[in-house]
């Protein structure tokens, strides 16, 4: 972009993080001392703050870390009722498996949400994306699959939608039709999978960028994801799967060979698997909310590095195994549950996060990208660094948010 005034300037920030690095001696694209401007809604200038253009408006970044706005890649942010008191139990000794075939778990959500006026789901929606929007995410993928039936399923979506346009962040929407069999389709469970297809599917086609599957043990074969995932790919969608979390199943390999964006969880992930996602391509999604809450081995991190398969780092926030709200807790976690670096980790929630939802223009900070930016302060006394980010679970302090260059208000 040509040089001149610019409509806002992000000035005297320690330390620019770009995400835009392509050394392994800089992944992040660190620089020190640097100011970001925006013009027209998009990064126009980066560069050594005593260098800056004249600017409409500053904000002061002193003593502060920038870096591109994060991107939360795998959530269900969008459900009704409260899953408080399986956690108690769990906590006491209860199985999940117990509390599963007394009808609780994903179903007893799905009863609640299908409950639900779509005003609520809307607001109790929008309230879960502001949080997360105070924590510096600018863009959010939402999944359905706690309506499991065509009508409920749209609705969800249209929810999701309508929460990102209350918060002001930029939502993508998972079709996850293939998350549990219904009740009513125990019996005959191939059924629900053809309603997913024949009927779900072409009613939710438009109101959705990405089709998901839960393939695991308990939930959905190998061979049913394929189907349904393949469904999906035929109408336009991006592939994405719930992979690998309770059992190996050989999933991630399956969605890889469809070109799969990603596959999340992967705690049973083999080699194999891993090979497959990286002549694939498909993006690692990590969610260590999940492996903490249900206590699940870590996943092959050294595997998935030594291949070169990018990894992303998200929430996974929802009532029951992850109810987490803080992509810099995930981030944190990554790295001491899981084995990730501090700079895998600050990608694995911005750069790899966008990857991952097939969106290679967000989570880095380049001239003519848009101007998502976030504005952190490191925790009190510390130095503005990455690892000073990463280290305090949680402590890291959004004093701006910026989101296609508007700043965003929360509360």
């Amino acid at each position: 972009m040509t040089q001149g005034p610019v409509d806002l300037l992000i000035r005297g920030a320690a330390c620019v993080l770009t995400m835009d690095g392509d050394t392994d001696a800089d992944p992040l694209g660190s620089r020190a001392a640097s100011s970001v401007g925006v013009r027209d809604g998009l990064v126009a200038w980066i560069g050594a703050t005593d260098e800056a253009p004249e600017a409409r408006e500053v904000v002061d970044a002193a003593g502060c870390v920038v870096l591109p706005g994060l991107v939360e890649c795998h959530t269900h942010s969008v459900w009704a009722g409260s899953r408080s008191d399986e956690f108690r139990r769990r906590l006491s000794g209860v199985p999940y498996t117990t509390i599963l075939e007394e009808g609780g778990g994903i179903l007893s959500t799905v009863d609640a949400t299908r409950c639900a006026g779509e005003a609520e789901l809307v607001a109790l929606a929008a309230g879960r994306l502001s949080r997360l929007a105070s924590r510096g995410v600018t863009t959010i993928e939402i999944k359905s699959g706690y309506g499991l039936s065509p009508a409920y399923e749209l609705r969800m979506l249209r929810a999701a939608r309508a929460a990102g346009d209350v918060s002001g962040l930029r939502v993508l929407s998972t079709f996850l039709g293939a998350h549990a069999v219904p009740r009513s389709f125990r019996a005959d469970r191939s059924a629900y999978v053809r309603q997913v297809i024949e009927e779900q599917l072409p009613q939710v086609a438009e109101a959705a960028d990405f089709i998901d599957a839960y393939v695991d043990r308990g939930a959905f074969t190998v061979d049913e994801g394929h189907a349904i995932l393949s469904a999906g790919k035929a109408a336009g969608l991006g592939v994405r799967v719930h992979a690998e979390q309770v059992a190996y199943t050989g999933a991630a390999a399956m969605a890889a060979g469809l070109g799969a964006l990603s596959a999340d969880h992967l705690e049973q992930l083999d080699e194999a698997g891993v090979e497959a996602m990286a002549q694939a391509g498909t993006v690692a999604v990590l969610l260590p909310g999940a492996q903490l809450y249900l206590r699940d081995p870590a996943p092959p991190v050294a595997s998935l590095r030594e291949a070169g398969v990018r990894m992303a780092v998200a929430t996974d926030l929802n009532p029951g195994s992850s109810p987490v709200l803080d992509p810099w807790i995930s981030a944190t976690l990554s790295c001491v549950a899981m084995g990730l670096t501090v700079e895998e980790a600050l990608l694995g929630i911005t750069r790899n996060a966008a990857l991952a939802l097939g969106r290679p223009d967000l989570g880095r900070l380049y001239v003519g990208a848009p101007a998502d930016v976030v504005v952190v302060s490191p925790p009190p006394g510390e130095a503005a660094t990455p690892a000073s980010l990463i280290q305090f679970m949680g402590g890291a302090q959004i004093r701006e948010t910026l989101r296609g260059g508007s700043r965003l208000s929360f509360v």
